[in-house]
Order: C-alpha cells, then sequence, then structure tokens
C-alpha cells in the first residue's frame, strides 16, 4: 500500500499547487489580508516586539488553511470509494464510517470557528455576529466541540486507554474523556499561538504528520493513512508559498483545525506519548505564552522579552529563517525519536 500512499500524496500535492495561486489571487480581490494594527496579547496589553518584526507583514494574505482543508476533504470524498470499487485492501483497526466521522468532525468543525473569527478580525465585525470571539468565548467554543469529539471516540469507537512504550496499553476509562478534550483544545491553540513566523507552523505539522504517517502505516489504518497522505500533500503545496517571505498564512481557519485534527489523529492511534514528543515544538510555544500571561497577570512581570518563544528569538537577534530552520531540525530528531517510541 505504500506505493499508492506516495502516489495519493503526490496527487494532493499537484491538484493544491495548480490551486494555490488563483487562491491567493481571490483571497486579495476579497480583501481578506493581514491589517496593520497595534497587536494585543491575551491580556489586551501593547505588544511592541510583535509590531516591531511583523508590521511589514500587513496585506499579506491569510486563509491559505481552508484552501487545504477543501483539498483534502474533496480528494478524500473521492478517493476512498474508488478503493472500495477497485477491491483495493482496506486494512482498518475501527469502524470506517465512525472513524472518519471523528476525523472529519474535528477537520471542519474547528476550521469554522477559525474561519468565522479571521472574518471578525479582517472585516470588523467585532461588535456584531456571534460572541464577537474574545478569547474567553472562542475557549468555550473549542472546549464544546472537543467534547463532541472526545465522547465520540470514546462512545462510538470505544477507544479508552493510552499506550504508554515498553509499558503497554493503560486503560483510564472515562477519564480519558477529559484527557482528550485537553489534548485537543491545548494542541488547536498551541499550533496557533506556533503561527507567527514564516514556515514555522506550517513546516513542523509536516515533520509531525510524516512521523504518524509512518506510525498509521505500521498500525495497518487504510483511512487514516490515507488522510495524512493527502493532508501532508496539500501542506506541502502550501508551505512553498507560505516560506519566508511568505505569500499567504494559515489564518485560524487552518490554525485551529490542524492542531485539534493532529491531536484526534494520535488519539485514534493511541499514540499519545509519540504525540506529546513529536508535537513539543508546539507545546514549547504555547506554554512560553500561557507562563508569561500568569506571570504578568499575578507577579506584573514578564519572564521573557516577548511571548511566544520565537518573538524572544527575534528580539534577542535571530532572524526569522534561522529561527524557522533550526526548529525543523529539531521537529526532525523529535520525530526520529517519537516514531522510535511509537514502534515500542
Amino acid at each position: 500500500m505504500t506505493h499508492l500512499y506516495l502516489g495519493l500524496l503526490l496527487f494532493s500535492f499537484l491538484l493544491t499547487s495548480v490551486l494555490v495561486i488563483p487562491f491567493i489571487n481571490l483571497l486579495y480581490k476579497l480583501k481578506f489580508l493581514r491589517q496593520k494594527q497595534k497587536t494585543l496579547d491575551f491580556l489586551n496589553e501593547h505588544t511592541p516586539i510583535f509590531d516591531k518584526f511583523h508590521s511589514h507583514k500587513a496585506g499579506t494574505p491569510v486563509g491559505g488553511g481552508l484552501l487545504v482543508i477543501i483539498s483534502v476533504c474533496i480528494l478524500f470524498t473521492l478517493i476512498l470509494p474508488t478503493l472500495k470499487i477497485t477491491n483495493i485492501f482496506i486494512s482498518r483497526n475501527y469502524d470506517i464510517s465512525k472513524e472518519l466521522l471523528v476525523i472529519f468532525y474535528t477537520f471542519i468543525s474547528f476550521a469554522l470557528v477559525g474561519l468565522y473569527d479571521d472574518i471578525l478580525k479582517f472585516f470588523g465585525f467585532r461588535k456584531s455576529g456571534f460572541f464577537g470571539l474574545r478569547m474567553r468565548h472562542k475557549l468555550l467554543l473549542q472546549l464544546f466541540l472537543a467534547s463532541i469529539s472526545a465522547f465520540l471516540i470514546y462512545f462510538t469507537l470505544g477507544i479508552n486507554f493510552i499506550y504508554i512504550p515498553f509499558l503497554g496499553a493503560i486503560h483510564l476509562g472515562a477519564l480519558y474523556i477529559p484527557i482528550a478534550v485537553l489534548l485537543i483544545v491545548g494542541f488547536a491553540n498551541f499550533f496557533n499561538i506556533t503561527d507567527g513566523l514564516d514556515g514555522l507552523s506550517s513546516g513542523l505539522l509536516m515533520i509531525a504528520l510524516f512521523s504518524f504517517w509512518f506510525l498509521s502505516n505500521n498500525s495497518l489504518d487504510t483511512p487514516i493513512s490515507v488522510f495524512l497522505a493527502l493532508w501532508i500533500g496539500a501542506l506541502i503545496a502550501f508551505l512553498y508559498f507560505n516560506i519566508y517571505p511568505a505569500r499567504i498564512w494559515l489564518g485560524d481557519v487552518g490554525a485551529l483545525s490542524f492542531g485539534a485534527t493532529f491531536a484526534v489523529i494520535a488519539l485514534l492511534l493511541g499514540k499519545i506519548v509519540p504525540f506529546l514528543i513529536v508535537g513539543s515544538p508546539f507545546i514549547v510555544e504555547g506554554l512560553s505564552s500561557a507562563l508569561q500571561i500568569i506571570s504578568k497577570r499575578f507577579w506584573k512581570k514578564k519572564l521573557l522579552p516577548a511571548a511566544p518563544l520565537h518573538l524572544t528569538l527575534q528580539q534577542i537577534g535571530w532572524e526569522e529563517p534561522k529561527i524557522v530552520m533550526r526548529s525543523w531540525l529539531a521537529a526532525i530528531i523529535l520525530a526520529v525519536f517519537g516514531i522510535w517510541l511509537g514502534l515500542n
């Protein structure tokens, strides 16, 4: 099946590559562009370091995640029935329809929240519409959506365990649900926070998905392997235009969807420990922001010159491509480590 997965990856890459330039032009016409503004952090305080390094990026189209999501959904809808018709053997760990329900529900529902947030952000509808998506409202929405994903995994698929390398499976019972919710919401936001430099989050995700593609093949789960092949192919096509200097950004529509779906894939494969290793760059970025917020709120001082961590690295003199490339190198080593753990 490996040759089939590689073919699907290439097909997804080619299709998205053909569509990405017209899509960028469409975003310009719709004025779906990054705005020049005085950026506020989660405490509504001015962040001059961010503005210092990123104000020149105003006018760059935002919403590339939507193209990736549409490409993956359309291709998967066409390809899976084709595999069944041609009698290609499909191995699976769970009922295909139920497994795909969880994946695509998360993939699309978190994308819709992100898309709405992007629309409010770029067209100034903050005083109208659904909540205005302040941080607390966005978190509540994500918790609600993630709870549905966790309930589907627990009750529909019957998954209630976490596999610990060298020790085996640990059954958590109903405790599995809040842990799953925490992982899904956490990574949706950690990915969003990491999406601050050209090519950073998408490149890290590409490396992480390759590692889990390997693990899904080893687990003989065809639906997840096909989904990841299509996702990686489309992501590489997007990444070509997202590396420095970026011509397009993911936007919240992609960032929230990708982080949450990555967590769901790990939950379905039972590879939580490898997931935490492979996803540790996102964790470091997210926790650096969280700890900065806590320190400023309770102790009235900063732990770092700026948060997340990549802003601190810029402040001390690292150039943007240097931060991104070194992060990718670290991610490759972590991906190899994660695969090694996932095979034990």
